[in-house]
Order: structure tokens, then C-alpha cells, then sequence
């Protein structure tokens, strides 16, 4: 009798990101972002949409997505809402670097966690339009970091992708 071993198996996520999955570290503590009003700026990219889809697993109050991107806020916050029925998200439509539209979203929702997220990242699109990257890259950052300085937000994290160390496109310096 010939022995058979299974060749095929199903494909992992860590097979396709080539590395292994990072997990929650048992010495940190998530509770400082629970059942608290959570803003996420940049909500329909890749790492946007990630940090969306883990947020409502802390409870918060409210979860405020934010993005310029139509289409992705739209299909981002339909699917948030059929797996968290009772999640009250609240779905804006637009670019941070508007600081008055953006102030008037703090005032109105007073965000108390804030994952800025919203950049531009492509290299050479960036390279072609360098006042874009300025635009939302770095005013459109500081929009989002000074008001939550000013509505008191207590805790601001700023995701970048961006390993820019003596940078040598627009996109990094930006």
C-alpha cells in the first residue's frame, strides 16, 4: 500500500505578506482605546481599512471613518456595519488637508483616539505631484495632529509607512 502526503493546503495570509503574523503582545494593554470615540483618517486605504476593521473589536462608542475615496469609505462602512449592527460609524467624506471641514468633524464628534492614516504613498505619482504630497502629506497631518492637540484628544497615532531616513523621493520627505 502506497502512502500519500497531502501536498496542497490552504493558503494562510502570512504565506502571501511573506512573514509571520504579528500578534498582540500579551504585555500590552489595549484598554486606554476602549469604549472610547475612535477617528480613523485615511479609513478605505490598505492599512486604513485594517485599523477600521479592528476598532470596533475594543468597543468603542463611535467610530468616525475618514477618507477622500468615495467608493472605499462606502464599502468599507457597509461591511463594518453588517458585522456591528448596533456600531454607530459615521462616514466622512473628505480631504484632511480642509482644516475648517475637519474642525468642524472634531467639534461635532469629539474624537478621543485618532489613527491618522491618510497619506499619499505612491512613489512616483508623488514625484509627479509634488504639491499633492505637500498638501496632504504634511498639511494635511498637521491639520489632523493640532486639532486633536485643541478638542484634547488623549491618544494620537501616526501611521506612516514610510521608512524615510535621509528620503530620497518627494513621498519620503513629505
Amino acid at each position: 500500500q502506497m502512502q500519500t502526503t497531502e501536498l496542497l493546503r490552504p493558503v494562510r495570509p502570512e504565506d502571501l505578506i511573506g512573514r509571520s503574523v504579528i500578534s498582540t503582545h500579551k504585555d500590552v494593554s489595549l484598554t486606554p482605546v476602549e469604549n472610547r470615540i475612535i477617528m480613523i483618517t485615511g479609513a478605505a486605504g490598505s492599512i486604513g481599512s485594517e485599523l477600521s476593521r479592528q476598532a470596533p473589536l475594543r468597543n468603542p462608542i463611535k467610530l468616525i471613518l475618514v477618507d477622500n475615496n468615495e467608493s472605499g469609505l462606502h464599502d468599507l462602512a457597509v461591511d463594518l456595519q453588517a458585522l456591528h449592527p448596533t456600531l454607530e460609524i459615521v462616514q466622512v467624506l473628505m480631504d484632511v488637508s480642509d482644516h475648517d471641514l475637519l474642525a468642524e468633524i472634531f467639534e461635532g464628534h469629539q474624537p478621543q483616539i485618532v489613527f491618522h492614516a491618510a497619506a499619499y504613498k505612491h512613489v512616483p505619482l508623488m514625484e509627479k505631484y509634488p504639491n499633492a504630497a505637500v498638501r496632504v502629506n504634511i498639511r494635511g497631518t498637521r491639520n489632523v495632529a493640532n486639532l486633536s492637540q485643541q478638542y484634547g484628544v488623549e491618544r494620537f497615532v501616526l501611521v506612516s509607512t514610510d521608512k524615510a531616513v535621509n528620503p530620497s523621493s518627494v513621498m519620503g520627505a513629505s
